[in-house]
């Protein structure tokens, strides 16, 4: 059964999408805990990040090097935090999280909750600083 970012990938639902390639798609987090808390995945499905393959795996993480710069740029942060937890959704997935504080990226904090405007200025703006 397609994962729902497998879902997303193909259109049957939507996302705040920040950047696509051929092979990767980066998102908002609609349980953010931040603005600008974005998943970065690849559009081929796997459940564990350590299963993909040498090339996918590299891809990815220079993927999501270009969206933590333009999260930088555009959120107000001390640091982009990254984090791999792999538990919520069957799919591989890095989280980008503006920081100001080890403390902003502990997942057992409250999420936010922002309206479908919000979301989408948020998204517009990291799309635009992306180079």
């Amino acid at each position: 059964m397609a994962s729902i970012f497998t879902r997303i990938v193909q259109g049957e639902i939507p996302s705040y999408k920040v950047a696509e390639n051929n092979d990767f798609l980066a998102f908002l987090d609609i349980h953010p805990l931040a603005r600008g808390h974005t998943l970065v995945i690849p559009k081929k499905e796997a459940d564990n990040l350590f299963d993909l393959d040498d090339d996918t795996y590299q891809g990815l993480w220079l993927f999501a090097k270009k969206v933590a710069a333009a999260i930088d740029k555009t959120m107000p942060c001390e640091r982009v935090g990254v984090a791999v937890i792999g538990l919520e959704v069957p799919h591989a997935h890095i989280h980008l999280v503006p920081i100001k504080g080890i403390y902003d990226i502990d997942f057992s904090k409250p999420k936010l909750e922002l309206g479908s405007e919000e979301f989408g200025l948020i998204a517009q703006r990291i799309a635009a600083a992306i180079e």
